[in-house]
């Protein structure tokens, strides 16, 4: 890892989100990079970013991934881009159904046309487990994405910038996340919860951020990683957070799932497992595996669910990751 950064140039979009600063953060603490580049649209985040980071490798673009010709500017010289930019909430892509797939979906087409334009070496976009066998318009904009990003290792052609994706669930301290919302409600004394039975995948910032790094060492261009994370019931995670506190179940939401999906049946023909993730391979003629020969297939039928999950988080687990 240190010998593929040591004097790259990086370029995170929605670098100043709660991903990208952690990311960025990790990167440039522990390995040696030319300069990392931020590709946001708030100015302010930015300014407040650039002074709680005092980095001198930093750059920050203030940009859209629906702007291509900025994106043109802002790839000059990179060689390794990670696409962290979305509009992800899910009531506000159901609301604003056009601008989540402007964003989402075209600014995913022009990603992948800047970098192969520009010379890219490597590209990693986020996606999320609500992209397999989405319910909500977020689900189906990242699924889109997926499937632009995994396409794009055949529309560069005898270029050499290839395409990963990597998929996982809900993230630890995260904006957006239900955990703010239930440290807000336990000054009440009741927490709301849709479900009794729901449960979610779980993975803290850091943890994201390392396997972002790893994929894009390791990537051979195609594939869609998806790590092995463990599970947690929504109550359990109410209790670690609002101990003693009533819990009312109010209903599931528009577009909101029992138990999230990262591996459906369907794609599980082309899974392989490894020791701590899966790999999707992508269907190539050229495509021979790369470094992932050992793995192994898995099962028929395989399906990698939030509630069938051999792992699970205790709350006393739960309790640990919050507060770190």
């Amino acid at each position: 890892m240190e010998i593929l950064l040591k004097g790259k140039s990086i370029l995170v979009t929605g670098g100043t989100g709660s991903f990208g600063k952690k990311f960025i953060r990790y990167v440039l603490d522990n390995h040696n990079p030319r300069r990392v580049i931020v590709l946001s649209r708030d100015e302010l985040k930015q300014f407040e970013m650039e002074k709680d980071f005092n980095d001198r490798r930093l750059r920050f673009f203030i940009g859209d991934v629906r702007d291509k010709d900025r994106l043109y500017r802002a790839f000059a010289g990179v060689d390794y881009v990670v696409h962290a930019a979305a509009l992800k909430q899910v009531p506000a892509c159901e609301y604003n159904p056009f601008e989540a797939i402007k964003t989402n979906v075209l600014g995913a087409q022009n990603i992948i046309e800047a970098s192969i334009d520009c010379g890219v070496k490597r590209v990693i976009a986020l996606s999320t487990d609500k992209a397999a066998n989405p319910v909500n318009l977020y689900g189906a904009t990242k699924l889109c994405s997926d499937k632009l990003f995994i396409a794009g290792n055949a529309y560069a052609g005898n270029k050499d910038t290839r395409f990963g994706v990597v998929r996982y669930g809900n993230v630890v301290g995260s904006r957006g996340s239900v955990i703010p919302l239930f440290k807000k409600q336990r000054e009440t004394g009741v927490i709301t919860i849709t479900d009794s039975r729901m449960t979610r995948f779980w993975i803290t910032l850091e943890q994201g951020a390392k396997f972002v790094l790893d994929c894009l060492a390791n990537m051979h261009g195609g594939e869609i990683f998806v790590p092995k994370i463990p599970s947690m019931k929504l109550t359990d995670l109410a209790e670690a957070i609002a101990p003693g506190c009533k819990q009312e179940y109010i209903g599931i939401r528009p577009g909101e799932k029992l138990h999230e999906v990262m591996i459906p049946e369907d794609d599980a023909r082309n899974a392989i497992e490894m020791d701590r993730f899966f790999v999707l391979k992508p269907q190539f003629p050229w495509w021979g595996g790369g470094n992932w020969s050992k793995g192994k297939p898995v099962p028929d039928n395989f399906r990698y669910s939030s509630d069938t999950n051999t792992s699970w988080l205790t709350i006393k687990e739960l309790r640990q990751m919050v507060a770190e």
